[in-house]
């Protein structure tokens, strides 16, 4: 049986691309090669998907901002290759501030995920189930967060960082860190996750020495920083640390309670 679609004499789909029924791909949009497109599906004017994504029923992608400055303006959705978006979730473009809305390679957003305007999702994060993203955040690569999360607008969460589910983010989450209770505060260093991906003791202890004068020596940011500064090794992973907290326009999230 042939399959029903209605699929814009504009759009530029690649080799390999497969497209189930009942899915919409309007103009101006983008597939990848090796791409799967499931049914059901649509695809709004602005959208790019990369190679060898897979979209699964009922996503939406590239819907017009939620936002009701948005004008009229044209922007995009740019999703990087290998990545995975399951049922339903629901993926808006950009508004003015950055004329797009950016998901980087390899990443996986699990069923009903919302990303609002502007965000930015670096490589190989992870989004579980029903994590809702406001406008203009970034999350740094190799970020997992964890089911029913809620996200500020404007917050940047570091890379390599974990957020434990149900979990409301107010406050910027610094790089390498797990992040857990109400309100959102400091629960270690995701040591776990460093080790998975290759990070050796001696980089893991020195990220630990850091985070113990931030965090749980009862210091405060400013004073912290100087000690870090005075005290610790240099290192690409101090440079990181301390660039992040001192450019956190939100502030960070709290120490442990």
């Amino acid at each position: 049986m042939s399959k029903i679609n209605y699929i814009h004499p504009n759009a530029k789909i690649a080799e390999n691309v497969t497209i189930e029924n009942f899915v919409t791909v309007e103009d101006n949009v983008e597939i990848g090669e090796g791409t799967w497109i499931g049914p059901n599906v649509t695809l709004f004017e602005g959208t790019r998907i990369g190679k060898n994504c897979k979209v699964f029923p009922g996503a939406v992608i590239g819907a017009i901002p939620q936002d009701l400055k948005f004008g009229g303006e044209e922007s995009i959705i740019e999703i990087g290759n290998n990545v995975i978006i399951r049922e339903f979730c629901t993926l808006n473009r950009g508004t003015k501030a950055n004329y797009k809305t950016q998901i980087m390679d390899n990443c996986m957003l699990m069923a009903y995920v919302h990303v609002a305007h502007d965000c930015v999702i670096h490589e190989n994060c992870i989004l579980a189930n029903s994590v809702n993203l406001a406008g203009h955040i970034n999350i740094g690569s190799h970020t997992i967060l964890s089911g029913i999360t809620a996200v500020h607008q404007f917050v940047n969460i570091g890379q390599h960082a974990m957020i434990s589910g149900g979990s409301l983010v107010r406050k910027d989450v610094p790089p390498y860190t797990k992040a857990a209770r109400e309100p959102l505060s400091y629960a270690g260093v995701n040591s776990i996750g460093l080790r998975r991906r290759g990070f050796s003791s001696d980089r893991i202890n020195h990220i630990m020495d850091i985070y113990r004068i931030l965090y749980v020596k009862g210091y405060s940011i400013s004073k912290a920083l100087n000690l870090i500064e005075e005290e610790i090794p240099t290192s690409e992973d101090k440079e990181l640390i301390l660039n992040f907290v001192k450019n956190a326009k939100r502030g960070i999230m709290k120490g442990y309670q």
